[in-house]
């Protein structure tokens, strides 16, 4: 699975890094999802940060695949709205967090020790215990009050959100919209000293 470079993986956590597999090319929204086999890649990609991912997990993904595919799609949209919610200043609804709570309420946790690491571990049907996954990571944030720091790309075209505790960055990233404002402004240069 050739994908590292399809998904724009800016945040570290699995919400977030949902929200931003639509993007903007072209001037269009594009989904990054365009098929059950991109969610699958995204998930392989993903897993590096959950331990308990295995092959036995991915074998019930691709047994489920349209199944996996409508609850993440789903559960992305309502996540979007909220996140772009937040990133607007609006404050974080408690009807989210009920929704979040729910979520993960049909896939409960349990915890195993992997490597030393005392995990949680979701149990239930796989399109659930994915969705739990991604609820938690929610949860997480808000926990760490990390979600106050959401904020859009200083690209307007772009639809890209990102977390910034230092309160001086601009762009989702600097490789995806950065040099691209920067090349832009170099070269507005370059034509008006010309």
């Amino acid at each position: 699975m050739e994908a590292t470079n399809k998904f724009p993986l800016l945040s570290g956590n699995i919400s977030l890094d949902l929200v931003n597999t639509e993007v903007v090319r072209w001037g269009q929204r594009y989904d990054l999802f365009a098929n059950n086999e991109d969610i699958q890649d995204w998930l392989y990609i993903v897993k590096k940060d959950n331990l308990f991912w295995n092959e036995q997990l991915f074998n019930k993904i691709k047994k489920r695949s349209s199944q996996v595919a409508s609850n993440i799609l789903e559960f992305r949209n309502i996540l979007r709205e909220e996140f772009e919610a937040i990133a607007n200043q609006h404050p974080i609804s408690s009807d989210f967090i009920s929704f979040l709570e729910k979520k993960i309420e049909k896939a409960p946790f349990t915890y195993k020790l992997i490597e030393q690491n005392l995990i949680p571990f979701p149990i239930g049907e796989i399109e659930d215990i994915l969705v739990s996954l991604i609820a938690f990571d929610v949860l997480t944030l808000l926990e760490e009050n990390k979600l106050t720091y959401l904020k859009r790309c200083s690209n307007s075209e772009c639809v890209l959100l990102f977390i910034d505790l230092s309160g001086r960055r601009k762009w989702c990233s600097m490789k995806i919209c950065g040099n691209r404002k920067k090349v832009a402004r170099f070269q507005h240069r370059k034509e008006e000293c010309d």
